[in-house]
């Protein structure tokens, strides 16, 4: 069952985290295990890999569809390839309304092979950094400047899939958010070669929701930072309901919502994922916020990705 992520991930210090430190350092042992047991392929076409060490809710999705955007300008023609998760048919769908060169597979590897057949010239992996059996030409690794790495612990102590040792294998790091000189400090002290940009969001379709009492929901990686979002933009939200990522709604749970909004004369407002995951069931009166991601120094970083392909 998901749940969502505990407060104590994000608090320095706390007896919790203490208490799960040994099954941390025992999960971390194992990793270090798999990684010297795994066999890495290479490709004849380079990879490039859009990935993070925070669980979920860093904005890879976002930054490997701008990414392949930005490339086909280039005059290239990448593929975008996700490990198929059929819980994950959100981002599978975002994906496939921008763009029409998705592959899916339970086996990375095997999604790369094909689209080397279809003639594609780039692989664009939508995570997958911690898949140790595929060798990547460039890393980009993302966090989100509202959690960065949270207590810095590693699962199940902290919110890590690995510590910030990792910093080695990546050449880019791309924080959303706000500067952080301190962040950028730590991640240089890892290692001084990696280049460092920033990303923020913003919201395409704001105006539909000016002067409206909202409720909004999401079952993203973090559903704070979309409430935060909306905040941000002064937007009246006066009830937030947070899910589990990936959370499959049933058409009753947003029946429920639908009646909680139209007895307190509150309108929808959800994330262009999940509205992805819920449309099918055809409730007219849910709408998104439509984001559009926005590159500090996009053209220095598109030419640093160049550089790899």
């Amino acid at each position: 069952m998901k749940i969502l992520k505990p407060k104590f991930w994000e608090k320095n210090n706390n007896l919790i985290s203490l208490l799960l430190l040994p099954i941390s350092f025992l999960l971390q042992i194992l990793i270090i295990i798999k990684k010297k047991l795994t066999f890495e392929h290479s490709f004849k076409i380079p990879v490039i890999c859009i990935g993070n060490i925070y669980l979920g809710g860093t904005g890879k999705t976002p930054l490997t569809i701008f990414i392949a955007k930005e490339l086909r300008k280039h005059n290239k023609k990448p593929a975008i390839i996700k490990k198929y998760y059929s819980e994950h048919i959100d981002e599978h769908n975002l994906i496939d309304s921008s763009l029409d060169c998705l592959f899916l597979n339970k086996q990375r590897s095997k999604a790369i092979n094909i689209a080397k057949k279809e003639q594609y010239d780039v692989a664009i992996l939508d995570d997958g950094f911690q898949d140790y059996s595929i060798k990547k030409n460039l890393n980009i690794l993302c966090f989100n400047s509202n959690q960065l790495i949270g207590n810095g612990m590693t699962l199940p102590a902290g919110p890590l899939r690995e510590n910030m040792n990792a910093i080695k294998r990546t050449q880019i790091v791309l924080i959303n958010g706000s500067k952080n000189q301190l962040f950028e400090e730590k991640i240089l002290s890892i290692s001084n070669k990696v280049k460092i940009f920033y990303s923020k969001y913003l919201p395409e379709n704001i105006e539909e929701f000016r002067n409206k009492n909202l409720f909004a929901f999401a079952g993203i990686g973090n559903p704070s930072n979309f409430f935060k979002l909306l905040g941000d933009n002064n937007l009246n939200v006066q009830t937030k309901l947070a899910f589990p990522d990936h959370y499959k709604f049933s058409k009753s749970e947003i029946q429920k919502i639908v009646d909680e909004s139209f007895k307190n004369n509150l309108e929808l407002v959800t994330t262009e994922k999940d509205y992805f995951r819920i449309k099918h069931y055809g409730f007219k009166n849910i709408k998104f916020l439509k984001i559009k991601l926005e590159i500090l120094e996009k053209d220095k970083l598109i030419n640093q990705i160049l550089n790899y392909t």
